[in-house]
């Protein structure tokens, strides 16, 4: 299961998917990271319900796809959360049939926000910058977004990419229960 992607570590660029929506209740944006590079922030448009269809052809096709594949080829596995819509079946084809590697929802912890690069350091670093002062609105709030992630050094991105492995094997280690006392970074 997950231990297939522990061999791949040192092969694999891995690109993590997550969307956010606790930014504020009318505002998602969403975003892939690897080694090799990021995609810029992607925003849905207010009022939109992120269902399998708008996920899969927009969110995917339209914009991270193209992206994904321009930075990093078919060099990368693709992980991302167990949201309804990313577990919806005609996305899980969509990304088995587009993806190099494709870590299946069956084969990815629910809720397992500990073991997303994007989750366990880059969302953090992001809020703390963005809420230094207070929000206006949302375009005060999606300006801050697009010039602090600007600003976020790939080596962040990378460092966080390198703990995964470790992350993970904790995970294993620990049935897949509570594993944060296991690392030794």
């Amino acid at each position: 299961m997950l231990l297939h992607y522990l061999g791949k570590l040192n092969l694999q660029i891995f690109c993590l998917l997550r969307c956010r929506a606790t930014f504020s209740k009318s505002l998602m944006v969403s975003v892939a990271v690897s080694k090799p590079g990021c995609s810029p922030l992607f925003f849905v448009e207010l009022g939109v319900k992120v269902d399998g269809r708008y996920y899969r052809d927009v969110l995917l096709k339209q914009q991270m796809l193209p992206v994904m594949h321009c930075i990093a080829g078919d060099t990368y596995a693709f992980q991302q959360d167990s949201a309804p819509a990313h577990c919806a079946r005609d996305t899980v084809k969509l990304l088995q049939q587009e993806m190099p590697e494709f870590i299946a929802p069956d084969l990815w912890p629910p809720n397992s926000p500990d073991l997303n690069p994007v989750d366990y350091r880059v969302w953090g670093l992001i809020q703390e910058r963005v809420y230094m002062t207070a929000v206006r609105d949302t375009a005060d709030l999606k300006r801050r977004l697009i010039e602090t992630w600007s600003n976020i050094p790939q080596t962040v991105i990378d460092k966080a990419i390198d703990v995964w492995g470790l992350r993970l094997r904790a995970c294993v280690k620990a049935k897949g229960h509570h594993f944060e006392h296991l690392l030794t970074l």
